[in-house]
């Protein structure tokens, strides 16, 4: 069993990779952070996921950041949180060097906690060129083991047991491991429901449908298939 700081948004993802590795037995201490985002809502299904789990949960505020962050849709109230079928231009649904921020936050956690790994759950079509690459991952737990060097464990790891998946296969994970589909959440919109439009929202259907799983989510918006 390792002790482990689970970076928790709230969302399908970082809910399913918790219970996995609570799972698998061992002792989470989970983290959420505010960094501004307009669907800061995912806050209040981190703490209850960690609250499921019996973990205790830290949540860290970061909402000065939004400034910086500037020029995403999910930071910046100026931009249009775009739909699949209506796309922004650029990448409007990309936060500028947020896992950067957010794994730094969680390894000065590690630190006090004296956990033994940090995990971050990105999935398979998360993984792309940018910080949610496997390459990225590998170079940025080669900086914390020098940053965090006589704090941590040399060999502590930085774990991401979804990387592999597609959505798909988080949502039958989930189901398997009874996630409680309803204490999550995706939207980018933050609003009292999900919108059911956004590109979140649309994979978060799209999962369900394709695997025939019920999905208890409410939407404000009807079901167009893919």
């Amino acid at each position: 069993m390792s002790r482990i700081v689970a970076v928790v948004s709230g969302g399908i993802d970082s809910v399913t990779m918790a219970h996995h590795l609570a799972a698998e037995g061992h002792e989470l201490q989970v983290l959420a952070v505010d960094y501004g985002q307009r669907h800061r809502k995912e806050l209040e299904f981190a703490a209850a996921a960690a609250e499921r789990l019996g973990a205790p949960y830290e949540e860290v505020d970061l909402r000065s950041l939004r400034g910086v962050m500037r020029g995403s849709s999910l930071t910046d109230p100026s931009v249009a949180v775009p739909r699949p079928d209506q796309p922004a231009g650029g990448n409007a649904n990309i936060v500028p060097n947020r896992n950067a921020v957010l794994l730094s936050v969680a390894f000065a956690l590690a630190v006090t906690v004296s956990a033994d790994a940090v995990a971050f759950g990105v999935m398979a079509e998360d993984v792309g060129p940018s910080d949610t690459s496997p390459e990225f991952l590998r170079l940025f737990l080669a900086m914390e083991r020098v940053a965090t060097k006589g704090s941590l464990p040399p060999e502590v790891e930085l774990l991401a047991p979804l990387i592999e998946l597609p959505k798909t296969g988080v949502v039958a994970l989930g189901e398997k491991l009874g996630v409680m589909w309803e204490l999550t959440w995706t939207c980018f919109r933050g609003e009292d429901i999900h919108c059911g439009a956004c590109a979140a929202c649309s994979e978060r259907r799209g999962a369900f449908a394709d695997l025939g799983i019920t999905d208890p989510t409410v939407y404000r918006e009807p079901w167009t298939p893919r």
